[in-house]
């Protein structure tokens, strides 16, 4: 597939921002300067970018407890997401959401999701919308390898197949639900198999290679976007944090952690992106400076902005 250079550089640098983003979060958390919970990303950049750049700025997305990334990859503002983990009123649900529950519907975010397996259901309604409505649009769902266990995944699914509707599921198997391994709880090696159980295609890729991701998923929207449904796509990776900060890792072996570590997504594209004269050393190193610096203001945003005031407490409740 020939890939614009404008767009193997928009998958850098968004893969330099959620890699910024969340390791500064995570510093931010362990200082106490967040509430709530967060669940980082750090180490699966490459799939939220991959297959965020191979939609349109229509399409929509579901997202999941872990969804920094995804929101940064479909164009949410670092301002606007460290806001709302901070829980201030400039934050994309004025505060009320956090980490886990952030949405901004103008962007084709259709929310984050604490409960798991939640997001796919929704991302079935919306292609069922696009579809209904002939919007073009095509709705991309993500979720964990432990989501592809609950029954929303198999109905959710059974639906879009049925009905031949422009969802795109992408899973990002990191090989735990939360703490437990998944080939302790699954009797297959590739949940991307499941596919064939509801006659749609299946496939799995290296969910560490931005290149990979991005193809298949270009190939999957386009097919989606085309009227001839769905397509499953299991992405192999890995979290290189716990399942949520401050969680003692006592179900991961050092030796584990640190080889997927050495696979790391990022490092390994820049190379190839300066070997293939997409970019030169000195305009990668603008690019992260510049990363890091609207990361710096961000921060800075959130700090500086205010809280909600009490008396939009019960503001924006629709159940």
């Amino acid at each position: 597939m020939d890939i614009p250079h404008e767009k193997l550089v928009q998958m850098y640098e968004l893969m330099l921002k959620i890699r910024h983003f969340e390791s500064r979060v995570r510093d931010l958390f362990a200082a106490g300067e967040m509430p709530g919970f967060v669940h980082l990303y750090l180490g699966e950049e490459a799939v939220a970018a991959g297959a965020c750049a191979a939609l349109e700025a229509e399409d929509t997305i579901t997202s999941t407890h872990r969804g920094h990334g995804h929101i940064i990859a479909k164009g949410g503002e670092m301002k606007r997401m460290m806001a709302e983990l901070y829980g201030k009123a400039t934050g994309y649900n004025k505060g009320k959401g956090g980490s886990m529950h952030i949405a901004a519907p103008s962007l084709g975010i259709l929310g984050a999701n604490g409960i798991v397996g939640a997001g796919l259901p929704i991302a079935t309604g919306a292609g069922l919308s696009a579809k209904l409505r002939k919007t073009g649009r095509v709705a991309l769902c993500f979720f964990g390898d432990g989501a592809s266990n609950q029954g929303t995944f198999h109905e959710s699914i059974n639906i879009a197949s049925a009905l031949d509707l422009p969802v795109v599921y992408v899973c990002e198997n990191n090989m735990y639900g939360v703490g437990t391994r998944q080939c302790d709880v699954r009797n297959v090696e590739d949940i991307a198999d499941r596919a064939v159980g509801y006659g749609i295609p299946g496939l799995a890729v290296d969910g560490n290679d931005v290149i990979a991701v991005y193809e298949a998923c270009r190939e999957a929207v386009d097919r989606a976007r085309d009227g001839l449904g769905p397509t499953l796509i299991e992405c192999k990776t890995y979290r290189w944090q716990c399942h949520f900060e401050g969680e003692p890792d006592t179900y991961r072996s050092p030796e584990e952690v640190a080889a997927w570590r050495e696979r790391e997504p990022i490092a390994p594209y820049r190379s190839k992106l300066i070997e293939q004269g997409v970019l030169t050393e000195d305009e990668a190193d603008a690019i992260e400076t510049d990363v890091v610096q609207t990361l710096d203001e961000a921060v800075e945003f959130a700090r500086q902005s205010p809280l909600p005031e009490p008396e939009t407490a019960l503001q924006d409740l629709w159940a």
